[in-house]
């Protein structure tokens, strides 16, 4: 890995970009751009935070990935946490509670971390939790959710709680989505948007790129619709297969330039909108910045892990707390090794050397 590059900087301008954008996206919304001028400077704060920490030695990275429950009603084709197992029909005992995760929050808040964002299973199944973020008004949280759990309760959240920010899941088109996703699914997402739109609520959606639906998903006629809807951010996930049988679906080299290039257009021509790209161009950040260099993961369980795609944990947040997370034997170690600046051919560096990161957790 590139000893020069200091990932400390690179993250920091990167989050100064994420909310510069989402200011310029809000302009015409004055209670949501309120609230941005004052997570703005929350964010700064938070920075100093980070930078005070790196100079006595200690990495802080500005981002929290939140599995806050293993439940979810649905069953997208070729999910990566149902393959996993950490996804699971019933709702297992063992998960965190929701004063955990708020003890969680008020860490990272203390920590510098600016971003959490909240995954599943299906987050908007612990309410709970999601009222417990709502007061954390220092931190953004991202809600990665299915939206089939909309409903007039969370509508008034999200009105009231201006950090909490619901990303939908859409795979493209009405046929693409509701193929993958189930029948229904897409015309929901519409009723969704409609309904946020109305309160002057900000939202945004998750997109799956896969080699199927990488031309529909970058295409005007989609984006269109999406800033029709009042959609202000676009966030491209790349597949990461997760069976041999999947493999087809992930994007390759050629897609991947792709991607750069149709991004950087739809940051010309859709200026109204926030184009995010993950992982992105790996090279330019120094490689993955999963195991705490730009971010980390805590499942449901409460387990530290590298990220979702990488679901191996050495500590767990219940007996001890997010710094000592970031200090574990597994993140220590493949932050000083050289997995993470590896190259690979799919969406996950981690996840193609899965063998390389077994090995790490066992010695």
């Amino acid at each position: 890995m590139d000893k020069e590059f200091d990932i400390q900087e690179y993250m920091t301008k990167g989050v100064e970009t994420v909310v510069r954008d989402a200011m310029r996206a809000t302009l015409k919304n004055p209670k949501e751009s309120l609230y941005m001028v004052k997570f703005a400077a929350s964010s700064k704060a938070a920075s100093k935070k980070r930078k005070e920490a790196e100079r006595k030695g200690e990495h802080i990275p500005p981002f929290l990935i939140a599995s806050i429950t293993s439940n979810c009603n649905l069953h997208c084709a070729g999910c990566y946490s149902r393959c996993n197992h950490a996804t699971t029909d019933e709702t297992p005992v063992s998960q965190l509670k929701g004063e955990e995760w708020l003890k969680i929050f008020d860490e990272a808040d203390e920590l510098g971390i600016s971003f959490i964002l909240l995954a599943g299973g299906e987050p908007m199944l612990r309410p709970d939790v999601i009222d417990a973020a709502g007061k954390k008004q220092n931190i953004l949280f991202p809600i990665f959710t299915n939206g089939t759990y909309m409903n007039e309760r969370y509508l008034k959240l999200f009105d009231e709680c201006r950090n909490l920010i619901p990303v939908m899941s859409i795979e493209g088109d009405k046929e693409h989505t509701d193929l993958r996703r189930s029948e229904g699914v897409y015309d929901k997402l519409m009723e969704n948007m409609d309904a946020l739109t109305d309160r002057g609520v900000i939202f945004g959606v998750s997109v799956t790129v896969t080699t199927e639906n990488i031309d529909v998903v970058t295409s005007d006629s989609f984006i269109k619709t999406l800033e029709d809807k009042g959609c202000k951010a676009i966030i491209y996930v790349e597949y990461v297969p997760v069976t041999e049988e999947s493999k087809e679906l992930a994007p390759g080299d050629d897609d991947r330039e792709y991607m750069l290039r149709e991004i950087r257009r739809l940051r010309k021509e859709y200026t109204g909108m926030v184009f995010v790209s993950f992982p992105g161009d790996e090279k330019s950040s120094g490689g993955c910045i999963a195991a705490g260099r730009g971010f980390f993961h805590i499942n449901s369980h409460g387990g530290a892990e590298p990220c979702p795609f990488s679901p191996y944990s050495d500590i767990n947040v219940r007996e001890s707390s997010l710094r000592q997370a970031l200090r574990s034997k597994l993140f220590t170690a493949l932050r000083a090794g050289d997995i993470l600046a590896d190259d690979h051919a799919g969406g996950c560096v981690l996840y193609e050397k899965r063998n390389e990161v077994e090995a790490l957790l066992a010695q």
